[in-house]
């Protein structure tokens, strides 16, 4: 150990003992923030400067020390002929990306000038896969056999642990004399991960009781959970969503500057570029939308890993009208727990009318119609060649009247 080590462990350390307890009120957030501005010789004047009471951020953070702040813009309106989300809406989105906000809002503009985006909810549901640990395949093959058998038992012990959480079904995949069980729930308004894994926990610790198997991980990885797979376009990994609508041709030369033909020609190309590099169905820029939406309304953004695996279509109908849609297998979104509650989070929910119990179908839907404004809007750029043009107006960070 070098003489550096002690020191940088006892500065690591230092943290830990200032602020044993609660750590959550605001002359204890200060201690933090100057503490750490002594450490690295940083000042944090904006970071500190914050109106969300900081006792609301437990549960959410630990060690905090302030709040961050992210430009937010608005896009609208959007018309949306949903079940849960009806007329129209104004969309916040945080973001830094110059040119997002507009080109979300051209393809609102497009979408609301056609009569609106028709969106669907198909299913709602989270899951968490453990594997099960056995001495040989035939206790794995019988446990697979026996295991939907038990399924009242284990429902039962699993939602006791819970209020809202209701487990939907068992799926067994067998690999090797290990067996992974994929745990499906209803999450209702939240997103409910910690949920669905404090259930899992209890109903696997059973499981572990009554069977042959001999341990368990909570997770195999199989669930997908915050990270990109094939299996999330079978869904299960929060609401599969449909967004479509019928644009006329007028529309299109209007409002997107091109075509139902070239938009189609680029699809069919651009389809071809994604199968070239093995992607995970097709879009232009899901995570975009996604991520400036999930910032601005409190959302575990890293569920954007999962929430942009999906497949756009732009198709030119008989008619020389353009019909386009995004299918969203695997969309995670929720309006109650996590950062939904916070400050600006709680705001931005209440602008779409999503703050609470009983809208995180909505909210859905606003989502899927959003991101389908932003395939129109990029797919017009590229097909009428303003890609560029567009970002060198509205996105590049420079002083006016500098070239």
């Amino acid at each position: 150990m070098t003489t550096a080590e002690p020191t940088t462990r006892r500065r690591a350390l230092a943290l830990v003992p200032r602020f044993r307890g609660q750590g959550y009120s605001r002359e204890e957030v200060d201690r933090r923030r100057s503490w750490v501005e002594k450490q690295t010789g940083c000042r944090m004047e904006h970071v500190g400067s914050y109106t969300v009471a900081p006792e609301e951020l437990r549960g959410n953070i630990e060690n905090p020390v302030g709040t961050v702040q992210m430009p937010l813009g608005v896009a609208g309106p959007l018309r949306i002929r949903g079940l849960h989300a009806r007329g129209e809406l104004y969309v916040p989105l945080a973001t830094t990306e110059g040119a997002l906000v507009r080109s979300y809002e051209r393809g609102m503009v497009a979408l609301t000038r056609a009569g609106g985006a028709q969106v669907r909810v198909w299913s709602d549901e989270n899951r968490i896969a453990p594997i099960f640990f056995f001495d040989d395949v035939g206790d794995a093959f019988d446990f697979t056999a026996e295991l939907p058998e038990q399924l009242a038992e284990i429902r039962s012990v699993a939602e006791a642990t819970t209020r809202h959480g209701k487990l939907l079904r068992l799926e067994c995949h067998p690999l090797g004399r290990q067996v992974i069980v994929d745990f499906r729930f209803y999450t209702a308004d939240a997103q409910g991960m910690n949920m669905i894994v404090r259930a899992a926990d209890a109903a696997c610790r059973w499981i572990l009781e009554h069977t042959r198997a001999r341990r368990f991980l909570t997770f195999s990885g199989f669930d997908s959970e915050k990270r990109a797979s094939g299996s999330l376009f079978c869904g299960g990994k929060g609401k599969r969503a449909t967004a479509g609508a019928l644009l006329p041709r007028e529309v299109v030369r209007r409002v997107l500057h091109t075509t139902p033909e070239r938009l189609a020609e680029l699809w069919r190309w651009t389809v071809m570029g994604h199968l070239e590099a093995g992607s995970l169905g097709y879009n232009g820029h899901y995570a975009n939308g996604l991520t400036a939406l999930f910032i601005a309304c409190g959302q575990d953004v890293a569920n954007v890993a999962n929430s942009a695996v999906g497949s756009t279509c732009f198709e030119c109908t008989p008619e020389g009208d353009l019909w386009a849609s995004v299918n969203l297998p695997s969309l995670t979104v929720a309006t109650v727990g996590g950062g939904t509650g916070l400050g600006t989070s709680r705001e931005c929910l209440e602008l779409l009318g999503c703050a609470g119990s009983g809208k995180a179908l909505k909210l859905t839907e606003i989502v899927a119609a959003t991101l389908l404004a932003g395939e129109l809007s990029m797919g017009g750029a590229l097909a009428s060649g303003e890609f560029v043009d567009a970002h060198e107006r509205y996105g590049r960070n420079r002083p006016e009247g500098v070239v």
